[in-house]
């Protein structure tokens, strides 16, 4: 069962956890922009490709 101590430290740690990624992200920001300019080129190319594997097992039974 939850007892208020569990839910305190549960709330507790969500929020520094949270505050902990922030932080990390806005340190990492400057870093990622200079780096990963063109990051978006690959997340298209992904989705491309298992875009044309669905296809091509989808079509497999037309065959």
């Amino acid at each position: 069962m939850f007892t208020p101590r569990k839910i305190l430290f549960t709330i507790f740690f969500v929020v520094v956890f949270i505050g902990v990624l922030i932080w990390s992200y806005r340190k990492d920001l400057q870093g990622t922009k200079i780096h990963y300019r063109k990051i978006y080129l690959v997340l298209i190319g992904l989705l491309t490709f298992f875009g044309v594997l669905y296809l091509i097992v989808k079509m497999r039974k037309f065959l």
